[in-house]
C-alpha cells in the first residue's frame, strides 16, 4: 500500500535544502584540495575535511527530494524514469566524455602519465560500464579518469532504480523487483542504502515531527555543534577499522563503503539538522532566494566536474602547494567550468526528456501497452 502523501515543501525549507546542497558541494571541493595536495600540510591540518560527511548529506537529501518528487511531480513510472534519467545523464554524459577525451589527449598527444590509464586503452568498454553505474557493484571498484566523486553516483543511481521499482510496482511484485535490483548491485550498495532511505523516511514522517521554532532552532544549533565536534575529533579512522573487521565478504573489497559506521552516525546528525531546520522558520532565506537557487542550480556540475579541473591542472602544471594564488586560480577554473557546463546540461536535460519519453512511448506501443 502506498503511504499517504506528505505535504508540499515549505518555501523556507526548500531554500534551506538548496543551501545545504550548495554547502555540501563546496565542502567536497575543499576536501579534494586537501586530498590532491593543493593545500599544504599546515592548511590540511587546520581546515576540517567534511567531504565524506557532505556526500552523506547528499544521500539523505536525495532520498527526501526523490520521495517528494514521486508524490508531487513524477506521479507515474514513466515520468519518474524520464525525470531521473534525464537529470543524471544530462550531467554525466558531457562530464564523462570530457574525462575520457581529455585524459586520452593528455596521454597520447602530450605523452604525459594519467593515473589509472588502463581504462583509456578500452574506452569502448569502460564508458558504457560507467554509464550503467556499475563501478561499485559487487567486486568492482572502478572510477572514470579524474572523477573520484563518481562513486556516489554508482550508489545513488541504483537507489533511484530501487525506489522506483518499489514505489511504482504493485503488490508483492515490488518485493521481487526490489530483490532483483539488490542482487544486481551487491553488498556494498546494501550498506549505504539505509542512509539514502533515511531521507525517504524523513519525508514520510515530517508531518509527525512538529515542535515549536524555539526548540527547533536549539536542535538545529545542537546538530551544527555536533557536526563540528565530529570533524574536530574525527572518530572515522577507528570506525573504519571496526567496519573492515566486521565485513563478512573477504573476496570483495569494501571500497567506498568502508566508512559505513561513521556514515550512519553522520546520517543521524544530518537528519537532526534537517528535521529541526524544517521547523525553524528561517525567514532570512526568503530574502536570499535568488542567489541560493542560482548556486544550488550549479552544484551537480560543480560536484562532478571539479575533479577534471584538478586532475588536468596537476598533470599539466606544477603546483606550489598552499600558495594563495594557486588556490585562487584553481578555484576560479573550477567555478568557470561549472558555470560553462550548466547551460549545456540544462539544454541536454530538456533534449533527453523528450528523447527518453518518446523512446518509452514507442516501446510501449511495440509491446501493445496503452
Amino acid at each position: 500500500m502506498t503511504p499517504a502523501r506528505a505535504g508540499a515543501l515549505d518555501a523556507r525549507f526548500s531554500l534551506y535544502l538548496d543551501l545545504a546542497r550548495a554547502c555540501a558541494a563546496l565542502a567536497v571541493v575543499v576536501a579534494h584540495f586537501g586530498y590532491f595536495r593543493i593545500f599544504d600540510d599546515a592548511q590540511i591540518a587546520r581546515i576540517p575535511d567534511f567531504g565524506r560527511e557532505a556526500v552523506i548529506a547528499f544521500f539523505v537529501l536525495s532520498g527526501f527530494v526523490i520521495a517528494y518528487s514521486a508524490e508531487h511531480k513524477n506521479l507515474t513510472a514513466t515520468s519518474y524514469v524520464v525525470a531521473r534519467a534525464a537529470r543524471l545523464y544530462s550531467v554525466v554524459l558531457p562530464v564523462l566524455a570530457l574525462s575520457f577525451i581529455l585524459a586520452i589527449g593528455v596521454r597520447d598527444l602530450l605523452q604525459l602519465p594519467v593515473e589509472d590509464s588502463y581504462e583509456l586503452r578500452r574506452p569502448w568498454l569502460y564508458v558504457p560500464f560507467h554509464l550503467a553505474f556499475l563501478g561499485d557493484a559487487w567486486g568492482f571498484v572502478e572510477r572514470p579518469p579524474w572523477l573520484i566523486p563518481y562513486w556516489s553516483l554508482d550508489y545513488e543511481a541504483w537507489y533511484y532504480v530501487l525506489f522506483g521499482v518499489f514505489h511504482f510496482t504493485p503488490g508483492r511484485r515490488r518485493w521481487l523487483a526490489a530483490g532483483a535490483v539488490l542482487a544486481v548491485v551487491g553488498p556494498r550498495l546494501w550498506l549505504l542504502l539505509p542512509v539514502w532511505l533515511s531521507g525517504v523516511a524523513l519525508y514520510r514522517l515530517q508531518g509527525r515531527l512538529t515542535f515549536g521554532p524555539a526548540l527547533a532552532r536549539a536542535g538545529w544549533v545542537l546538530s551544527v555543534v555536533l557536526i563540528g565536534l565530529w570533524g574536530r575529533f574525527d572518530p572515522e579512522p577507528y570506525l573504519r577499522g571496526v567496519a573492515n573487521g566486521l565485513w563478512p565478504f573477504p573476496g570483495i573489497r569494501m571500497g567506498s563503503a568502508d566508512r559505513v559506521l561513521a556514515d550512519y552516525t553522520v546520517m543521524l546528525l544530518v537528519l537532526l539538522n534537517f528535521a529541526c531546520a524544517r521547523q525553524s522558520r528561517f525567514d532570512a532565506l526568503l530574502r536570499l532566494a535568488r542567489p541560493i537557487r542560482f548556486v544550488a542550480g550549479h552544484t551537480f556540475t560543480l560536484y562532478l566536474s571539479h575533479g577534471i579541473v584538478i586532475g588536468l591542472w596537476q598533470t599539466l602544471l606544477p603546483i606550489e602547494r598552499g600558495a594563495s594564488h594557486e588556490i585562487l586560480a584553481i578555484g576560479t577554473a573550477i567555478a568557470v567550468v561549472a558555470l560553462a557546463l550548466n547551460p549545456l546540461t540544462e539544454a541536454l536535460q530538456r533534449l533527453l526528456r523528450r528523447a527518453i519519453d518518446a523512446g518509452l512511448a514507442f516501446g510501449a506501443r511495440g509491446l501493445g501497452i496503452s
